[in-house]
């Protein structure tokens, strides 16, 4: 009897996505356990193992938009070599295995370097022993598209450089920019900011990095301090916390602090779930290993769901200020930037201190300004002088 593989239930407002690659062919024999498909949602890009083993049968092709609870394959136990049945013939014992060109490549990559023409002797990979990723394949299929306006400007022949590039967007970046347009669309959005010393923090960071290094296994960064400095706000401010539904405000009991990561595909939000009961160790383990699993493609839905708050970090990319758009059904989103040495006036005295940009976008429909203002200033007080954070305060 034949095992039906569907989309799995993807929580949170999350009712389908995009089969985004087939990882084995029609009639490959699975095991169970074994990944057969990548699902592209709005949040991230999953990998769908098989509920059994057998010959597969696909129902479903590359690119079809496709719903939690749709069956797109089969499993076929009767037709596994224990049957009798046939299936891919492989080399007799002995005899050498004909060398193919892509050996090492998955079927998901083989279409890509296939449909863009690409070389795989000159795609680096980053994957398990230096394997080619999805990724790096579709990072270089777009490296290479844009070569050629890259050499026409090297060569200053705009003649015969193209006046446009017509390239189309990813699912995954269509799917951002849907909820970030509903996002502005259906909410009242506004922004306030402040500056913030990250003197101490930063003395604090050098003084105790080998130790913290040594006890946790993991290096003490400044997100960490943030996540902290946010849940202590809003504890304070608990609106920043809530959301609108209908005519209600919803107020969430825990702190589930959402925190942007970039990838080759577009930004992600993993959370931090309960974060007010973790430590700065555990927090920062946290974060590097959602950063380990995005760039790997094995971040699930529940690393992706449930987040209450969120912050994003464009200071990593040179970002000096900004406005953060709230993921929905989120009502507040903290936005923090680089961090720049600049003359400050301190007991009448004008030092240099490395100072930072924060922005807090919020919804006016949830919060007003004195409470927005409130919250920025809380989790200034806070990474200006961690001890509050010690003593409670």
């Amino acid at each position: 009897m034949a095992t039906e593989i569907s989309v799995p239930s993807l929580g949170e407002s999350v009712t389908g996505g995009i089969l985004a690659a087939w990882l084995k062919e029609d009639g490959d024999l699975v095991t169970e356990g074994e990944e057969v498909f990548e699902l592209e949602t709005d949040k991230a890009t999953l990998s769908v193992p098989s509920p059994a083993g057998g010959v597969l049968s696909r129902m479903a092709s590359e690119g079809d938009e496709v719903q939690v609870g749709e069956v797109v394959a089969t499993v076929d136990a009767a037709s596994s070599p224990s049957a009798g049945a046939p299936v891919r013939s492989e080399p007799a014992r002995g005899e050498a295995e004909p060398e193919r060109p892509d050996e090492r490549l998955s079927p998901a990559v083989r279409r890509i370097v296939r449909e863009e023409g690409l070389d795989p002797s000159r795609i680096t990979g980053t994957g398990k022993d230096g394997r080619i990723t999805k990724g790096d394949a579709l990072a270089f299929a777009e490296s290479s598209k844009r070569e050629p306006a890259r050499e026409a400007a090297r060569e200053a022949a705009p003649a015969a450089a193209p006046a446009q590039t017509r390239v189309e967007m990813s699912n995954l970046r269509k799917r951002i920019a849907e909820n970030l347009v509903r996002s502005r669309q259906s909410s009242a959005h506004l922004t306030t900011f402040n500056e913030i010393d990250m003197s101490a923090v930063m003395e604090l960071r050098s003084s105790y990095r080998d130790a913290f290094a040594e006890k946790h296994g993991v290096k003490l960064g400044f997100m960490s301090f943030f996540v902290k400095a946010c849940v202590a706000a809003l504890r304070e401010y608990p609106e920043a916390n809530a959301f609108v539904d209908g005519d209600y405000i919803v107020y969430n009991g825990r702190f589930n602090i959402g925190v942007a990561v970039s990838t080759d595909r577009g930004l992600i939000v993993p959370v931090i779930k309960d974060a007010g009961a973790k430590s700065l160790a555990d927090i920062e383990t946290e974060i590097l290993s959602f950063a380990s699993r995005a760039k790997e493609k094995k971040l699930g839905v529940d690393d992706l769901t449930g987040g209450t708050f969120s912050i994003t970090n464009g200071g990593v990319f040179g970002s000096l200020l900004s406005t953060p758009i709230p993921t929905p059904p989120q009502s507040a989103i903290l936005g923090i930037h680089a961090i720049q040495k600049r003359p400050v006036v301190v007991d009448d005295q004008i030092t240099i201190r490395s100072m930072t940009y924060a922005a807090l976008t919020y919804d006016h429909r949830v919060m007003d300004g004195r409470e927005a203002v409130g919250f920025l200033v809380k989790v200034k007080r806070i990474i200006e002088d961690p001890r509050v954070l010690l003593l409670d305060l």
